[in-house]
């Protein structure tokens, strides 16, 4: 006798085996099409904070011009006296932290005194706020600073360019050859290269590692990348972390390197990527300051910058060091090279 199985095993078992078959071509299309699509919402991404962080920077513009108007001059970077010290002055806040009012900020900028120093001024909470128009929404690093287990400052990823390399002589209270300067009360007609073709402000790194007060005297602008090698001084992580601070190692930037140069130093056995200050402002009657505080950023190849007129531009890692330098300063007669 004939043994016969029901059809309904066999089409059940055909079934089972097509079904598997079409769950690996399925889970293959997706893999295939996450594949294709996750680099263009990578790009869609980068290209919102790119958008973001030049509307940041034309905010800040925007800032600028209005406080010129209100006060008749471009907001100083930093104050101090000839025989006192920036602390005893009490005028250490920074020209971000004097745009306040123009920037939404009336509230802040009430409960604050710029005639008394920031450092006594934290418990208002103004100097630990994170100003979202003061970070760039590339910036992975924007936690607030602490000291003593409370918070006490906070970052800034702007900064408003103080000048090549010569940023303060205190025994002449001479500033740097940008527009953001020490004691500056420079006025737009001031910028005699013209407002479109001089620089107000560029991206910065948060936590950036510096070295400072090393007290050597160096007039000539550095060339060399590896210049400052063998020099001792304070070592810091700490670098764009203070936005109320008005030093150009927390909250400026200078045309001395061109951006995202890697400027080399070992401490301890480890490399760092640096920013230079021979001396804090303010903090000595003798000796000058000079400083290389890179422009350095989070989008590939680039730097967002604003220039002095309010517009807003892309500076590649590869522009002429000298170009970038004419762009930097605001009198330096290098119009005629820049049109070209």
């Amino acid at each position: 006798m004939t043994r016969t199985f029901p059809l309904t095993t066999s089409v059940k078992k055909l079934r089972t085996a097509a079904s598997l078959v079409e769950l690996i071509v399925v889970v293959a299309v997706i893999a295939l099409l996450l594949a294709l699509l996750l680099p263009a919402v990578q790009g869609a991404r980068e290209a919102a904070r790119r958008t973001y962080c030049l509307n940041n920077l034309r905010q800040l513009g925007l800032a600028v011009h209005q406080y010129s108007a209100a006060y008749g001059r471009i907001p100083p970077a930093f104050c101090v006296s000839r025989w006192q010290t920036a602390a005893e002055t009490g005028e250490s806040w920074s020209a971000q932290a004097r745009l306040l009012p123009f920037l939404e900020q009336d509230n802040a900028s009430k409960l604050i005194a710029l005639d008394v120093d920031w450092h006594d001024q934290v418990t208002t909470g103004v100097t630990y706020q994170q100003m979202p128009w003061l970070l760039c929404p590339a910036e992975p690093n924007r936690h607030i600073r602490y000291k003593n287990q409370a918070p006490y400052v906070a970052p800034v990823s702007y900064g408003f360019y103080g000048g090549s390399w010569h940023i303060f002589a205190p025994e002449t209270l001479r500033g740097g050859d940008g527009v953001f300067i020490v004691n500056g009360h420079l006025r737009l007609t001031d910028v005699r290269d013209g407002l479109s073709n001089t620089l107000a402000a560029a991206e910065v790194k948060t936590y950036q590692p510096y070295l400072r007060n090393t007290q050597r005297s160096l007039p000539n602008i550095p060339d060399q990348i590896d210049t400052f090698r063998d020099h001792l001084g304070e070592f810091k992580t700490t670098g764009h972390t203070v936005w109320p601070d008005g030093r150009i190692h927390h909250s400026g930037v200078t045309t001395t390197f061109s951006p995202n140069q890697v400027v080399p130093f070992v401490h301890q056995n480890r490399f760092y990527d640096i920013d230079y200050s021979t001396q804090q402002e303010g903090n000595s009657a003798r000796h000058d300051t000079y400083a290389a505080v890179t422009a350095r950023s989070y989008h590939t190849g680039r730097v967002n910058s604003l220039r002095m007129d309010g517009s807003v531009h892309i500076i590649s890692n590869s522009i002429d060091l000298s170009l970038y330098r004419a762009l930097g300063s605001r009198a330096g007669g290098e119009i005629p090279q820049r049109s070209r």
